[in-house]
């Protein structure tokens, strides 16, 4: 696995210059369209922490429509985390599939201990319903969660994830903007280890997430 260490006060300069907009760009543009403004390092699929992030305090509301402590429901449990939204044509659905695919690799014990939460960053359109039928499509064992905007957005700062309230672009639709990292969680201290950037593909996840599930530095 392709790695770095970085101190905490590094890496949050690190995760908080990860803005993606995650929209519709123009129809001829043949550009992606998420852009993304990194550090040059940022080819890196990988960061272990030498202080790992706290989990957040966020008690939110899952596809059942359910009250969801994130701490409480994940303590002791390798857990990853992604802040996006269901509208997104291109790196929330990516992410999320990859992650999917890799955990599909493990032995089914270990899936089932696996904590994947998708928080929606995007929450007066992802209601529990549409997460519900979302990650349907993509995993039924991923944990959805929808809530205020203003609490889901300072859980993710404590993460150092930048989260903008949904914006009309240029051509009248709403796209959200929002730092793409995926946090992983060890089950041993329940912090958050490692990050990982869009660029980190299946083969990655599929690579390290054996080492997660144990808690110990892929």
């Amino acid at each position: 696995m392709r790695k770095k260490t970085f101190a905490a006060a590094a890496l949050f300069a690190v995760a908080s210059l990860t803005l993606s907009a995650c929209g519709s760009g123009s129809g001829d543009s043949g550009k992606p369209v998420a852009v993304v403004s990194e550090e040059a390092d940022a080819q890196k699929a990988a960061t272990v922490l030498d202080n790992p992030f706290e989990k957040p305090d966020l008690v939110l509301t899952d596809t059942r429509g359910k009250e969801y402590d994130l701490r409480e429901q994940t303590a002791g449990k390798p857990t990853l985390i992604y802040f996006g939204y269901t509208h997104c044509p291109d790196v929330c659905p990516l992410t999320m599939n990859n992650l999917a695919v890799a955990k599909k690799q493990l032995p089914r014990e270990q899936q089932d201990e696996l904590r994947i939460v998708f928080v929606t960053t995007d929450p007066e359109r992802d209601t529990s319903a549409a997460l519900g039928t979302w990650l349907k499509g993509i995993d039924s064992q991923v944990v959805g969660l929808t809530g205020d905007f203003d609490t889901i957005q300072a859980g993710a700062r404590t993460l150092g994830i930048s989260i903008d309230p949904p914006r009309k672009d240029d051509n009248g639709k709403t796209v959200s903007d929002h730092g793409t990292q995926v946090i992983a969680f060890s089950p041993k201290t329940d912090g958050g280890y490692v990050l990982y950037g869009e660029d980190a593909t299946v083969e990655d996840y599929t690579k390290d997430l054996p080492k997660i599930i144990k808690g110990e530095n892929p």
